[in-house]
């Protein structure tokens, strides 16, 4: 599966090697390109999930804010919910798709 924005890949993976977490597909950091990333300072904590790190991505010229996001350190009942440890996996949402 991709994660795209327009034409450019920001990440792609196996569908068996993602997470889907309510109805978000989580990609393995090992698959998502982090030089179309940027780090975001929004602060948000999932109070099943644990504290947040939000993504803007960046792709030429065009900034969308606060579009991937990934729970670095999820709470250890998060993992157990869940049946993966899914710490780094990163999810996408609006603009970005996502595709066999």
């Amino acid at each position: 599966m991709k994660a795209r924005l327009g034409e450019t890949t920001i990440a792609q993976a196996d569908e068996a090697d993602l997470i889907r977490i309510e109805g978000n597909w989580y990609f393995p950091p090992e698959s998502v390109d982090f030089d179309l990333l940027q780090t975001s300072d929004t602060p948000y904590t999932c109070p099943w999930k644990g504290e947040c790190q939000y993504y803007s991505v960046k792709v030429g010229n065009e900034v969308l804010k606060d579009r991937a996001w990934a729970y670095p350190t999820p709470y250890p009942s998060a993992i157990d919910k869940v049946g993966r440890n899914f710490s780094g996996y990163v999810a996408f949402w609006k603009e970005v798709e996502v595709v066999d």
